[in-house]
């Protein structure tokens, strides 16, 4: 964080006149938004005239000092800076105003900043930095607001922290689904259908055909019934489920039909309480846990998307567990390991988690919110799940555990996800007939396994730089003849292989045998067999 303060410095002195709006830090670095005097626009080449001017600021020691001020005096201080003194008017505490007192951190007689720390004690203990990229950003996210310039960069306690953060970065770029997913022909997103809206090509079809098997058939295990539901529905399944309430700017616009509005479903739960209330329910029959892989449609906007990490079609792993009471916390424990081993088993061990709590606002009773937390927190200590509680973070409905995995070069990625519910069954008026032969309120749980297909197809393959476990990949062995004379034997043996359940593959020798070991490798397939004389 400091040093971003740096370097909205040494903008600032490079272009005279320069706006800074905020500049926070995030995972393994920051970024600060900068509007440009006469409309000017920042270049990669300018992020090296940047860094020189940063490292002669830190070779300055300068002190960073915190100042107090008056929300007025604030207003006066940051006159020249609209967007600081938009932050200001609006008092917001997170940008360092609170309690009509306004704070700052001068480290040079030019250069001040809004800020509510703290920092370090002079810039002579930066400059372990490196700035990365610039990108456009909306002022507070908002496409109607003036559109600034934003540089990311990454800041670390030491040379070697900061070199191997560089070469995660290079092998980040190495993995990158996207590529790999062309490069692989496994999947692309064609600009007639829209934005965010994939099409899975032959192999990349088989290996999510491969999870979903395994999926399916572990569910089946765990006693987990499958259902099928729309792909869209009423407005008034949305209205009652809360969704047009409460998200109705992340669905796609509606369509009028025959006098009803339809909506393309964000979610699958409504629908799933729908087959749970086609009949009346036994406590005989609870837990019971619907499954489905379901298809939902969320309109991100076009500056979030990335690949198949945020897309705007995907099929969801969707599970809703209707319990007990008394079940919720057993059934929680066991949701918990069921999720944990299927992650193993697609070679994913590092896991954390989150525990994340009732927020300010929030929907039932506080009794029930400590009853369904405590239960989370119970199933997050039988699984030995390393957790920290996210204080406030729950959705308005109900907390949640999320769980986090890491992958090869340390990356986290949040995955599946456990939310008790206690607000749905109230709003679509659940029952269920107990042994005292009186009406009870479920509690509902949603989990899902992998988020979406979609999303963890992508985590997977940038977790393997697309080298798929051999059970994964879509072509396990590929024969090679080294000459004409061989194919009749690679014949042979390829149909071996396929009469034991391999995917096979076996390809001619109209090339040289080097080049086409060369192609196998680059194609990532697990076992390349060399067949000749001998």
């Amino acid at each position: 964080h400091s040093t971003a303060h740096v370097m909205a410095q040494a903008v600032t002195q490079l272009w005279p006149g320069a706006r800074y709006a905020i500049g926070p830090p995030i995972e393994d670095g920051f970024y600060y938004d900068f509007d440009l005097p006469g409309g000017a626009h920042f270049s990669d080449g300018d992020l090296g005239r940047i860094e020189e001017r940063m490292r002669a600021i830190v070779a300055e020691g300068q002190p960073f000092v915190r100042e107090e001020h008056s929300v007025a005096e604030g207003l006066e201080l940051f006159a020249d800076q609209p967007y600081k003194t938009e932050i200001i008017s609006g008092v917001d505490a997170s940008e360092g105003a609170a309690e009509g007192v306004v704070s700052a951190y001068r480290n040079s007689p030019e250069f001040v900043d809004l800020c509510r720390g703290p920092h370090v004690p002079t810039t002579a203990r930066l400059g372990h930095f490196k700035l990365l990229k610039v990108a456009a950003a909306y002022w507070r996210g908002d496409e109607h607001r003036p559109q600034l310039q934003r540089i990311y960069g990454t800041a670390w306690e030491s040379a070697a922290a900061l070199k191997d953060h560089l070469h995660r970065l290079e092998e980040a770029e190495k993995r990158d689904h996207r590529r790999l997913g062309a490069e692989l022909d496994l999947f692309h997103f064609p600009p007639e259908i829209g934005g965010g809206l994939p099409v899975f090509h032959p192999k990349g079809g088989l290996v999510r055909k491969l999870m979903e098997d395994y999926s399916r058939a572990e569910h089946e295990a765990a006693g987990y019934e499958f259902v099928y539901t729309p792909h869209l529905a009423k407005s008034t399944l949305f209205e009652i489920s809360g969704h047009l309430g409460w998200y109705a700017e992340g669905m796609y616009p509606p369509m009028e039909l025959e006098g009803a509005t339809y909506y393309p479903k964000p979610m699958n739960c409504p629908m799933h309480i729908l087959v749970y209330k086609s009949r009346q329910r036994s406590y005989r029959e609870l837990p019971l846990r619907l499954f489905e892989f379901g298809t939902v449609y969320r309109f991100e906007r076009s500056g979030v998307l990335n690949g198949l990490l945020r897309a705007r079609g995907f099929t969801q792993d969707d599970s809703h567990i209707f319990c007990a009471r008394d079940q919720l916390a057993d059934e929680l424990a066991s949701l918990l390991g069921f999720v944990l081993r299927l992650l193993r088993t697609f070679g994913l061990t590092e896991f954390e988690a989150e525990l994340a709590t009732r927020p300010e606002k929030y929907v039932g009773r506080p009794e029930e919110w400590d009853e369904a937390t405590a239960a989370l927190r119970s199933a997050l200590e039988a699984a030995e799940v390393p957790y920290v509680v996210a204080e406030g973070e729950g959705a308005f409905y109900a907390p949640k555990i999320d769980v986090h995995v890491r992958d090869a070069i340390g990356r986290r990625w949040q995955v599946s996800t456990l939310q008790v519910d206690f607000q749905l069954p109230q709003r679509f008026e659940m029952e269920y007939v107990g042994a005292d032969n009186e009406r009870h309120r479920p509690f509902m749980i949603h989990r899902a396994l992998f988020g979406s297909i979609e999303r963890f197809f992508g985590i997977l393959i940038e977790h393997y730089a697309g080298a798929f476990p051999t059970w994964l990949a879509p072509e396990q062995v590929r024969v090679l003849p080294v000459s004409d004379a061989h194919q009749a034997y690679a014949d042979r043996v390829a149909d071996r292989l396929r009469g034991d359940g391999l995917r096979v593959g076996v390809t001619s020798a109209e090339e040289t045998l080097g080049a086409r070991v060369r192609r196998g490798k680059l194609e990532k397939i697990p076992y390349v067999l060399v067949v000749g004389d001998e």
